[in-house]
Order: structure tokens, then C-alpha cells, then sequence
């Protein structure tokens, strides 16, 4: 055990407030310009994915695919060069390409998602330090309680954007949605979550709090990151198949999904994506158990947070065993994909607020 941390700074309190909420602010105009975004980006009337199955189907009947012609909105038709296809892995029945993200091709909509993604950047800088600051003014790890556990969730959900960004990967797509689901974070976090900043109970004063309960934060904003690629995919591969079947999907439909990636780039990603993170969520589980041998005697005594971290476990071992299972690929793995992250949200939320258990000190 390590020694009773100093008094509470206030006024390092009071700044880390004054920028969580101005990071809320910034990020508000992030939303805004990802709306923009998609808007202007509406204006792109070229349907890829609609020409690519055509040229798909006419290549199945012996019809050279080279080149696809697509309607212009205003008349006339242009020709295209087929672009880089995927197959989808869950039956392989369809090649279908990847959109050209939330700006839809056109220049008006690029520039409002550059000053997006700009805004997003700005704000996880805003927030970041009013996580710093929130541990400055106790000197211990920023994640003490749930307030503070979701400060630094949606940082490092944010984070883990930018940074795949930065690595040049196809993910700007998830930029509305990652802003819209922080906002509501940081909204629960400061209207029903906040705490006073504060010294810890004695049970927390360990190293393993730095090590245990920042990887389950780390873990849980990939999760997350994961679990938004499988509920686009469902979107994604129900708007392909629709096409692939003669359909014709709604004009909102045809605006927004024909910018996401196709749904097998979509299931690869979040296949990968959870595949990636579940090793250290194991880590997560071995860790705690170390930490409640040193704090309570027993390394596993069946707490509600134990049973659900290792109900978590065992759904995204389950997703893995049966994405890597031909017959559980595409929607089916989907699914359990969505129920192992609603398990991760259950183990956050309910089981702090509505559970009661030895981490009950982790609640409002």
C-alpha cells in the first residue's frame, strides 16, 4: 500500500471543471461541422456501390467489368474506372467498393470535415488536460470514481481516433458518431456522475490502480470503437444487400451509407479492432484479481464487477471463436459482437449504480 496522498488542490479542481466543459464546447462545434460534413457531402449523387454490383452481376455473365457508367444528378452519364473493390467475407457473394467517406467526395464537404476533425483534435487536447489537472489536484490516478473513469474514457476514445487517422487508416467515417456518443459521456459524467475532487478510500490506494483500471479504460474505448464498426456493418450490409437484390433503398439511405466503407472493410475492421484489445482485456482480469489479493485476501470472490468482467471475457471470446468460424461470420458475429460490448457497458453502469459489491466505492 502506498501512503495517503496530500489535500485536494481546489483550484486545480476547479480548472480541470473549467476545461472539461470547454472541451464540451469545442466539441459541440466539432458535431456541427460533422453535420456540415455530411450535408455538403449529400450533394455527391454517384452511386458506387449500385455501379459496382451491376458491373459485378455483368461480369458473373460474362460482360467485361472494367469500366462502369453512373447517372449524373443534373443528366448525361460519366464513365468511371471501377475503383479498388473488397469481397465481402461473410459469403463472398458480393464486390462492392469502399465509400469515399462522410465529405461524399465533394470539396465543400472535405473542408468541413478538415475543420472537424481539427475541432475533435483541439477538444481531446481541452479535455486531456482536464484530466492532468484532475489528477494534479489529488497527485493519484485520474480514475478514481465513475466521473472520472468517463473523463478519461471519451479521451481515450478520441484519442485512439486521431490516432488511426494519423497512421493514414480509413476511419474518418466514425467521426459523427464518436462525437456524438463523447458528448453524451461527458454530459452523464457531469450532470449524474461528477464527484468532488477527493483522496481515495484505502482499498484504492495501490500501484495496480494505475495499472488495473487504466487498461480497462484503454480496453473499453477500443471496445467501443468496435462495437460503432459492427452496428455500421448491419447498416452497411442490409443497404448492399438491398441493391444486390434489385432494391432501391431511400434517398437518405443512398446519401449516408454509400459513404461508409463496404460492410466487409466494416467487419474486418471491427473484427480486428476487438481482436486487437482482447489480449489486454485479459490482462485487465489478471490484474485485478493480483490487486484483490493484496487489497482483500482473495485473489476471486465472485463480486458482481469480477462476474461481469468475466462474463465480458467470455462474450468476446465467444465473438472471436465465432468470427474465425465460417459459419458465424457477417451479421451473426455481429450481433454477438454488439451483446460482448453491452455486457462492458452493463459491467460500467449497472453494475455500479444498481449492484451492490466491494467496488460499490467506484459509483456517484
Amino acid at each position: 500500500m502506498t501512503p495517503l496522498a496530500a489535500a485536494t488542490n481546489e483550484n486545480l479542481a476547479q480548472i480541470s471543471n473549467y476545461l472539461v466543459y470547454s472541451s464540451m464546447a469545442v466539441y459541440t462545434l466539432a458535431f456541427l461541422a460533422h453535420i456540415a460534413e455530411w450535408i455538403f457531402g449529400s450533394r455527391s449523387k454517384v452511386g458506387r456501390t449500385a455501379a459496382a454490383l451491376t458491373a459485378t452481376q455483368a461480369a458473373g455473365a460474362g460482360a467485361p467489368a472494367v469500366r462502369v457508367r453512373a447517372t449524373r444528378a443534373g443528366g448525361g452519364t460519366a464513365v468511371l474506372d471501377r475503383p479498388k473493390v473488397v469481397t465481402r467475407s461473410a459469403a463472398g457473394t458480393r464486390d462492392v467498393p469502399d465509400g469515399p467517406g462522410a465529405a461524399g467526395g465533394t470539396e465543400q464537404g472535405d473542408l468541413y470535415g478538415r475543420i472537424a476533425i481539427s475541432l475533435t483534435a483541439l477538444a481531446f487536447l481541452i479535455e486531456a488536460a482536464g484530466v492532468v489537472a484532475r489528477a494534479a489536484s489529488v497527485q493519484r490516478a485520474p480514475w478514481g470514481n465513475m466521473y472520472e473513469f468517463s473523463l478519461t474514457f471519451s479521451t481515450v476514445a478520441v484519442g485512439a481516433y486521431l490516432a488511426l487517422l494519423a497512421l493514414k487508416k480509413n476511419v474518418r467515417w466514425l467521426g459523427l458518431i464518436l462525437v456524438t456518443t463523447v458528448l453524451l459521456d461527458l454530459g452523464i459524467a457531469v450532470t449524474w456522475l461528477y464527484t468532488d475532487s477527493d483522496q481515495l478510500v484505502p482499498a484504492l490506494h495501490s500501484y495496480w490502480l494505475w495499472i488495473h483500471v487504466s487498461t480497462a479504460i484503454f480496453c473499453g474505448a477500443v471496445f467501443y470503437i468496435g462495437a460503432a464498426g459492427a452496428v455500421l456493418y448491419l447498416f452497411r450490409d442490409s443497404y448492399e444487400a438491398k441493391l444486390a437484390g434489385g432494391g432501391k433503398p431511400g434517398r437518405f439511405a443512398t446519401s449516408v451509407l454509400e459513404r461508409f466503407p463496404s460492410a466487409a472493410s466494416l467487419d474486418k475492421f471491427s473484427y480486428r479492432v476487438n481482436a486487437a484489445v482482447f489480449p489486454l482485456w485479459t490482462f485487465t482480469i489478471i490484474a485485478g484479481a493480483i490487486w484483490a489479493g493484496d487489497a482483500w485476501g482473495r485473489y476471486w470472490g465472485w463480486d458482481p464487477k469480477e462476474v461481469w468482467s468475466f462474463v465480458t471475457w467470455v462474450a468476446y471470446a465467444c465473438y472471436l471463436h465465432a468470427r474465425a468460424t465460417a459459419g458465424w461470420k457477417g451479421r451473426k458475429a455481429a450481433y454477438l459482437a454488439l451483446f460482448a460490448f453491452a455486457c462492458w457497458i452493463w459491467n460500467y453502469y449497472g453494475v455500479n449504480i444498481l449492484l451492490n459489491g466491494k467496488h460499490s466505492y467506484a459509483g456517484i
